[in-house]
């Protein structure tokens, strides 16, 4: 047995903060890979970290979308700005998994995302600083464009790399303790951005652009460390082809399948952000609205999302469920109050503390689904289930935000009213799902059983 005095101190870190007491925790991937556990956990941890407070700094909800009208840009552009962060990364991912599914070690993908959204970042940050009106605002979008599509290498590259570092029971307290971590750090920027009453310059906003950009880049400093082992390398053929071909999962594998819908009908609890908080400035403006939600967003991950990672290391179908239903209900009340009193004088607490459940409830959600498509399946079919599903989603999110959309010329209430019933939809069929479970000393290969309750 391995005396005391022999553990590295991130060793002892690791065992408090994993409660690692069970020696058959790595039953699913190997044996050397087992060993560097503890670095890799926290390595990943760290870049997570770095990765979402850059994220948090250009948030196209919140100061990206400021930013674009603090230019003297059209506000219509605001509109676009969410639509491509999110749908950039995941169309292109069925191309970009064939290509990632060719390489044995799959670290260096996400090392070469972050560094391009880190050079993205710093693009804005050059625009902001020599350009103003309508010219900022589309190089900024052009650049966004650029940032998205280099998220998809990461998105696809930290599962497949993340499956075979971190053993399964181990991976959902991963996400939820960077999401914790990020959440705190967020929290105070949040404050000290916001917490003064005077609008800032566009040098602050250079500044701010700055740092989230050096985010990626430590973010990629750190990633490069990984201890990553060869895996699979099968299905190396072209892109495209692969690409066409991997889309048949659809059809031939029924759990997925499942999964892709309960995914599709959740995505209302990240579309629905947008909405409270237009409602919000219907009655109220300036920075201190916004900071709230901000603020509040960044206190929703601190405070849920250890949880929410602990508790899908145990069920994460079961944190679907629960995230989807908590977002369903929020979006239904906030709407239903509007719209049955217009004139309701909402307290200034109210749209930011509804803003913070959902902000909690879609914590829940993410952390749920990732956790459920690393653990269903192993090798390259992880690679292909994300690369499918997140193609997939993002052309449903790009027609469910322009339907979203077109139904917010009614008002932003029925776009609520909208998303809270796919809310209820993406709950009821993620009670359908399997549990995902994993047979003693197996590879990583996915079996699925049907939850009895």
């Amino acid at each position: 047995m391995t005396r005391l005095r022999d553990v590295t101190p991130t060793e002892q870190l690791y065992a408090l903060v994993a409660n690692e007491e069970d020696a058959r925790v790595c039953t699913d991937i190997s044996e050397e890979a087992c060993r560097e556990v503890p670095g890799n956990f926290f390595r990943i941890i760290v870049a997570n970290v770095f990765t979402k407070i850059g994220d948090l700094l250009i948030s196209p909800k919140t100061v990206l979308a400021w930013l674009i009208v603090a230019v003297g840009a059209p506000e219509a552009l605001v509109g676009v700005l969410v639509p491509i962060r999110e749908s950039g990364s995941l169309i292109p991912q069925l191309a970009i998994g064939a290509w990632v599914r060719r390489h044995p070690v799959r670290k260096g993908f996400w090392v070469m995302g972050a560094v391009l959204q880190g050079v993205a970042v710093l693009g804005m940050a050059v625009a902001v600083w020599l350009l103003e009106g309508l010219s900022a605002a589309l190089v900024v979008i052009a650049l966004l464009v650029m940032f998205s599509v280099s998220r998809g290498f990461c998105s696809v590259a930290m599962k497949d790399v993340q499956g075979k570092t971190v053993p399964r029971t181990r991976r959902g307290r991963l996400a939820g303790l960077a999401a914790t971590l990020s959440g705190l750090v967020a929290s105070a920027v949040g404050l000290f951005i916001f917490g003064g009453s005077n609008d800032p310059d566009m040098r602050f906003y250079s500044l701010l652009l700055l740092a989230a950009g050096l985010c990626w880049f430590v973010a990629a400093a750190v990633f490069a460390g990984v201890d990553e082992f060869s895996g699979e390398t099968g299905g190396g053929g072209n892109a495209l082809r692969e690409a066409v071909l991997s889309l048949g999962l659809l059809v031939s594998d029924v759990p997925f399948r499942n999964f892709v819908i309960a995914r599709a009908f959740l995505m209302a609890s990240a579309l629905g952000s947008p909405f409270v908080v237009v409602l919000a400035q219907h009655r109220s403006q300036g920075m201190a609205l916004l900071g709230g939600f901000v603020v509040a967003s960044g206190l929703a991950s601190a405070i849920s999302a250890s949880v929410w990672g602990f508790m899908a290391d145990l069920s994460s179908r079961r944190v679907m469920i629960r995230g989807g239903g908590l977002a369903a209900l929020v979006c239904l009340m906030v709407a239903g109050l509007t719209l049955v009193d217009p004139s309701w004088e909402a307290g200034s607490w109210f749209y930011p503390g509804a803003f913070f459940v959902l902000a909690v409830a879609h914590s829940g959600v993410r952390i749920g689904r990732k956790t459920y498509l690393v653990d269903m399946a192993g090798g390259n079919r992880r690679t292909d289930y994300t690369a499918v599903s997140n193609t997939v989603i993002g052309v449903l999110l790009l027609v469910t935000g322009g339907i979203s959309a077109a139904v917010a010329m009614l008002g932003p209430a029925w776009a609520l009213i909208l998303l809270g019933l796919m809310g209820l939809m993406g709950t009821a069929w993620s009670w359908r799902l399997p549990e995902v479970t994993h047979l003693p000393g197996g590879t990583g290969q996915g079996t699925l059983r049907r939850s009895v309750e």
